[in-house]
C-alpha cells in the first residue's frame, strides 16, 4: 500500500479510535489543552486590551507586545518552560500555547474599542453616560466584530499549534504524529499522515464553527464591519 492508503486504513480502523491512547483520547486532550490555553490568553489579553483601548492610550506598547510575542518560537516555550517551576505536563504546555494566543486577542481588542467613532462617544457623553457606561453600553457592542475575529484567530491558532505539544510528550493529536515517527517513515507512514489530517481537519473545523458564531453573535448592521475586520486579519496574518 502507498502513504495514503496506509493512512485510509489507519483512521477506518475503530481500534484506533478507541483504544487507550487512541484518536478519541488524543482528541480529547487535544481540545483540553486549546481551550485552557485560550481561556487564558482571553483572560490575560481581552481586559488589557479594552482598557487601552477605552483610554485612548498604549497603542506602541500594544504593538511592541504583540512583534516579541509572535517573535518567540513556541517550540522554544514547549522546551523552557518544563525546566522551570511549572515542571513536565500539561501546565507548561498550556501557558505555552496562551502566550501565542495573546497576540490576536490583544490587538483585536485595542483596535475593535479605537474605532468607535469619536463623534459616537461624544453624543454618549453629552447624554451623560459615565466613563464604564460608555465602554458597557457604546464601545464594547460595537467592538463584538474585532473581539470575535480575535478569538476565532487565537483558537485556530493555538489548536493547529497544539500538535507540537508532542514534542514534551503533552498529548494531543501530535502524539499521533510523533509516534509514528517512532517507528519510521517505512512503517508507519500512513499514520503519520492520519495525524496531520486529523489536526488539519480539527483546525478546519474549528474556523468553521466559529466563523459561524462570529456571525450569529454579530448584529446585522456591524456584518459589513465584521466582513472588513476578516479582511484586515487576513492581511495581517499575510504579514
Amino acid at each position: 500500500m502507498n502513504i495514503v492508503e496506509s493512512a485510509w486504513v489507519y483512521l477506518n480502523d475503530p481500534l484506533n479510535w478507541t483504544n487507550p491512547g487512541g484518536i478519541l483520547d488524543r482528541l480529547g486532550e487535544h481540545l483540553v489543552i486549546s481551550a485552557a490555553a485560550v481561556a487564558i490568553g482571553c483572560v490575560v489579553a481581552l481586559p488589557i486590551g479594552i482598557w487601552l483601548g477605552h483610554s485612548g492610550r498604549g497603542g506602541g506598547l500594544i504593538v511592541l507586545v504583540s512583534d516579541l510575542t509572535l517573535a518567540i518560537p513556541t517550540v522554544a516555550l514547549l522546551t523552557i518552560l518544563p525546566l522551570t517551576f511549572l515542571s513536565f505536563g500539561k501546565p507548561p504546555i498550556i501557558v505555552a500555547l496562551a502566550v501565542f494566543a495573546i497576540p490576536p486577542l490583544l490587538s483585536n481588542a485595542y483596535t475593535g474599542v479605537r474605532q468607535v467613532d469619536p463623534e459616537t462617544r461624544d453624543a454618549a457623553k453629552g447624554m451623560g453616560l459615565s466613563g464604564a457606561q460608555l465602554l458597557r453600553r457604546v464601545e464594547l457592542p460595537l467592538a463584538v466584530p474585532y473581539l470575535a475575529a480575535g478569538f476565532r484567530t487565537a483558537a485556530v491558532q493555538v489548536v493547529a499549534t497544539t500538535a507540537l505539544a508532542s514534542y514534551v510528550n503533552g498529548g494531543g493529536l501530535g502524539q499521533i504524529i510523533a509516534a509514528g515517527f517512532g517507528l519510521g517513515i517505512a512503517a508507519a507512514g500512513g499514520q503519520i499522515l492520519a495525524g496531520g489530517v486529523l489536526v488539519a481537519a480539527l483546525a478546519l473545523a474549528v474556523e468553521g464553527i466559529l466563523a459561524l458564531l462570529e456571525r450569529l453573535v454579530t448584529p446585522a448592521p456591524l456584518r459589513p464591519l465584521r466582513r472588513k475586520t476578516d479582511r484586515e486579519t487576513i492581511a495581517t496574518g499575510a504579514a
